[in-house]
């Protein structure tokens, strides 16, 4: 199965060519604005690097978040305007699911820490032995958390320190070794790797089909908070749109 893999939901931008589970061509590279110009001729080299041609595609799949409001909005968009355009089905992975795919497996569960450069953080907590399932799980869904709240959402503490990944890890992790909780760095990278995007593509691209989902739901913004963002407030001598001039 040939998949196309986006993420444009942290820090980074990313395009990767997957088949079966395993990276053909990836191009990535770190940037926090301009992922709007940069994502489409990523597609196109990426393509161009593996010598498929869009319509060779058989599914895409995107980062929907947590991460920054543009970003996210970027990564979906271009999913669902390149599945529309080539009438190929299109899944959202959590950025967290793909952070922890891409760290090692050495047991135990595993906290991802994702940086909202606000007073929160966004975070979600997978089990030892986690995997993905055909569409993101409730269970290790993403959520927004105040550092001195963390030790209360993750619950009581296990035998070996926990262990944190993703661009918030010494924050999560200072809070924690506050509260007097054990934790340990995952080792892995802090964002997603292409390589991570590919597995999970794949796997959730035969598990949703497996579970008769033909085609699987399109792929959604995934925001754990409302945007920073406000339209500005009528003021009261402010004619409606489409009314007529004073």
């Amino acid at each position: 199965m040939l998949i196309l893999a986006l993420d444009a939901a942290m820090d980074a931008c990313t395009a990767a060519l997957c088949r079966d589970g395993a990276v053909e061509a990836a191009d990535s590279a770190p940037m926090r604005r301009g992922q709007a110009e940069a994502l489409l001729p990523m597609v196109e080299r990426v393509c161009a690097a593996a010598g498929a041609a869009p319509g060779d595609l058989d599914g895409i799949a995107v980062a929907v978040g947590p991460g920054g409001f543009t970003g996210i909005r970027i990564g979906v968009a271009a999913a669902r305007g390149l599945a529309l355009g080539l009438g190929r089905p299109a899944i959202g992975i959590a950025t967290t699911e793909a952070i922890a795919a891409a760290q090692p497996s050495v047991g135990g569960p595993l906290f991802v820490a994702v940086e909202t450069k606000r007073a929160d953080l966004y975070g979600a907590l997978f089990p030892e032995g986690w995997a993905p399932a055909a569409a993101i799980d409730p269970a290790t869904a993403p959520f927004a958390v105040a550092p001195e709240a963390l030790t209360d959402r993750l619950g009581p503490a296990g035998a070996e320190p926990l262990r944190i990944a993703g661009d918030a890890t010494e924050r999560a992790g200072a809070a924690l070794a506050a509260a007097g909780r054990a934790w340990s760095p995952a080792g892995g990278p802090a964002i997603a790797t292409p390589e991570a995007l590919c597995r999970l593509a794949a796997a959730r691209f035969a598990q949703a089909l497996a579970a008769g989902e033909t085609p699987p739901p399109p792929p959604s913004p995934l925001y754990l908070r409302p945007p920073d963002a406000r339209l500005p407030a009528a003021s009261a001598g402010a004619r409606p749109p489409g009314g007529p001039a004073s």
